[in-house]
């Protein structure tokens, strides 16, 4: 028998990997049922789903090695960068998923209760805070739905020299906005922003991008800080968050 790797634990799953095996034990049905409906929609290449038995998901691994690692430079060319680009678009131009999306109120209500909390704990200078909060504000505008894929980490995101091999983790799949998936997959990777461009186009609002970088990181370390992570270790949320402060 293969060695047991656990890749990610929390309280609310965890994924494990035997041999060329993912099994995704998730304890919200939903995200798997979404996972598989989106992969199935997706004109990109998507990890194999071997079988399906709530509340576990087993999927192939795919081939390749991840765009890069969360909090280290990416040692991906700027072609690959590139091929991301252009499978992300193809994504954004393919036909919306039948189910919804988040609302704009939903995201603005969020980006206020976790700053709140930010600063009722004192995890981070009042003025980072502020100052983030400040720049997120430019992500809340209406924005046109494309099929996103949701949590677009560097990480999910395979490629096999200058090519894309596959997308994985599926389950916050819906419509929502472009700007979102971009920022997501070159979050910590800023310096990347134009490589993926270069494949992907270059009719983005970059300053929107760039709000969501602060956004992003604003709402997930509340959660980060509740399920064990650390969003201050080196080139992580903490970091982009206090990089917005060296900006004009």
């Amino acid at each position: 028998m293969d060695e047991v790797e656990v890749v990610v634990a929390h309280r609310q799953r965890a994924t494990l990997r035997v041999g060329d095996v993912f099994l995704k034990v998730d304890g919200d049905p939903a995200h798997a049922d979404v996972e598989v409906r989106a992969m199935a929609l997706a004109p990109i290449p998507t990890p194999a789903i071997l079988w399906h038995q709530p509340p576990v998901l087993a999927i192939a691994a795919v081939p390749g090695r991840a765009l890069g690692l969360l909090g280290e430079p990416s040692a991906a060319s700027p072609e690959a960068w590139a091929a991301a680009g252009a499978a992300i678009r193809r994504l954004h131009d393919a036909p919306l998923p039948p189910w919804p999306g988040r609302r704009l109120d939903d995201v603005a209500a969020e980006l206020d209760d976790e700053c709140a909390w930010l600063l009722a704990n004192g995890v981070l200078p009042a003025e980072v805070i502020h100052r983030n909060r400040e720049i997120a504000g430019a992500a809340l505008r209406p924005w046109k739905p494309v099929f996103i894929h949701g949590d677009l980490q560097i990480t999910h995101v395979f490629v096999d020299g200058d090519e894309v091999t596959g997308v994985i983790d599926w389950s916050e799949a819906a419509p929502g906005d472009a700007m979102f998936d971009l920022a997501i997959v070159t979050l910590r990777h800023e310096e990347r922003l134009e490589d993926l461009l270069a494949g992907y186009g270059t009719d983005v609002d970059r300053d929107v991008i760039r709000a969501w970088w602060s956004l992003r990181s604003l709402v997930a370390s509340h959660w980060l800080i509740e399920h064990g992570f650390d969003p201050d270790a080196p080139g992580c949320e903490f970091d982009v968050l206090r990089s917005r402060m060296r900006e004009p």
